[in-house]
């Protein structure tokens, strides 16, 4: 018995073809997701924060603040020179412990409207730039601090105040090491003794699940600060 196959419009035929081409596309553009290590970073020190479905409403969260028009005003007015002044303070301590230089190549990361660009090329470190979903030339440029737009080992200096706003901490810290040279130097403000923000991703209670996230690294120092509702500085040098 002879068993005849009909033949199957070419359109049926195409649409796996067409599903599959899809779905790989998707895949390739889809916004930065967890590797599968990051997951394992929560902890009872570090945790994040629920109510994220996905990486897409993380960043409308975070846009919602970064956006917001009041406080854009805010940060650009009244706000501009306190923030310049007391970032520069701090900056100046980390020179005259050599930790940054005037020809230190300098991000900062989550910098917003850029008071500590600014700051950092008030004390004499012109080659600094911020980094921020959101760009506010000429002192920030747009880009995500999960996936840096930057090649390897480009920065003598890093510095960040947002930790808390990171959805996936150990890619936040991969990418800083990533992007920083070699006896290069990372500064995170972060709190450990107070709460953040709403907007805040993650919560953080000790520096030492922070500590652990740095592979390549070691700490320099660690000190308490009052940083703009943040407790804690954490300095730490990439191993040449």
């Amino acid at each position: 018995m002879n068993l005849k196959i009909p033949k199957l419009p070419l359109s049926l035929l195409l649409y796996p073809l067409l599903f599959l081409s899809l779905l790989l596309l998707l895949l390739h553009l889809r916004p930065p997701s967890p590797p599968a290590a990051a997951a394992a970073t929560t902890s009872d020190l570090l945790k994040i924060r629920p109510g994220y479905d996905n990486y897409s409403s993380y960043i409308e969260r975070q846009l919602n603040k970064t956006l917001n028009p009041r406080l854009r005003q805010i940060w650009t007015t009244r706000d501009w020179d306190r923030k310049v002044r007391v970032f520069a303070s701090f900056f100046s301590s980390l020179k005259d412990k050599n930790l940054i230089t005037n020809t230190s190549k300098s991000l900062c990361i989550g910098a917003r409207v850029g008071q500590e660009v600014a700051a950092l090329r008030q004390i004499g470190v012109r080659d600094s730039i911020g980094l921020d979903l959101v760009p506010h030339l000429p002192y920030v440029i747009e880009g995500d601090f999960h996936l840096q737009p930057f090649d390897d080992e480009r920065f003598d200096f890093e510095f960040s105040n947002v930790f808390d706003h990171a959805l996936y901490p150990e890619r936040f810290v991969g990418e800083i090491e990533r992007t920083l040279k070699k006896g290069g130097v990372c500064v995170l403000h972060v709190s450990v003794k107070r709460g953040t923000d709403k907007y805040s991703a993650n919560d953080l209670y000790s520096v030492e699940p922070l500590v652990a996230l740095f592979k390549r690294s070691k700490v320099v120092r660690v000190r308490s600060i009052d940083g703009f509702g943040l407790d804690t500085e954490v300095v730490f040098r990439k191993e040449k």
